[in-house]
Parts: structure tokens; C-alpha cells; sequence
């Protein structure tokens, strides 16, 4: 579904049938941070670019709200299952999953 910002998110839901204003954020699996959550967290959110940019099937993204210096917005932060370890750019992967073989 489409962001207010016209990016492209998987996870973004808005329900505007017949007067309905329903909006939430579906990558939150904690229930606090769902009703935290409001759409003004999209404009900064990078997650709709690390599933644009990225489409590694070994990645586990875990999303939250954090706080930055005045204001909350989501983190991010990945995992590869392959290799076991934090993934540093999400927008690039973890380096090892899609590594070039070399020509011959």
C-alpha cells in the first residue's frame, strides 16, 4: 500500500471505506508501540527503501520505535539467518549471501 509520501510499503494499512480513518503499521509486533505509532512515522521510516533496495531472502528485520533527539521514529535493525550476524546496511545486506563467483 501506498505511504502518505507516495512510497511503496508492505507493511503500511489504511482502511478509509465509507468514513473509516484506520491506519497502522504492520512490521510493530509489539502492541504498545502499535498504539504508539502514528502515520507521521512514515515520512522518516527506511524501511520501505531496505525492502526496495534489498530483497535478500536470509534477512529478518526486527522494527520499533526508538527515540532520537527530540522526537521518536522507527529503528530498524537486521539479521541474516545464513551467517548468523547483524546485518550492517540493510539497504546493501550482509555481504556474504549473494557473494560473486569468480569468472574462470
Amino acid at each position: 500500500m501506498l505511504l502518505p509520501d507516495g512510497r511503496d510499503c508492505k507493511y503500511f494499512y489504511a482502511d478509509y471505506y465509507r468514513g473509516r480513518n484506520f491506519v497502522e503499521c504492520r512490521a510493530l509486533k509489539n502492541q504498545d508501540e502499535k498504539q504508539e505509532w502514528n502515520v507521521s512515522f512514515c515520512e522518516a521510516c527506511p524501511f520501505p527503501n531496505y525492502l526496495r533496495n534489498n530483497s535478500c531472502q536470509n534477512i529478518v528485520y526486527s522494527v520499533s520505535i526508538g527515540k532520537s533527539f527530540f522526537r521518536k521514529r522507527i529503528k530498524i535493525s537486521a539479521w541474516c539467518q545464513k551467517v548468523h550476524e547483524p546485518v550492517a546496511d540493510p539497504n546493501v545486506g550482509c555481504g556474504h549471501c549473494h557473494e560473486q563467483k569468480p569468472l574462470s
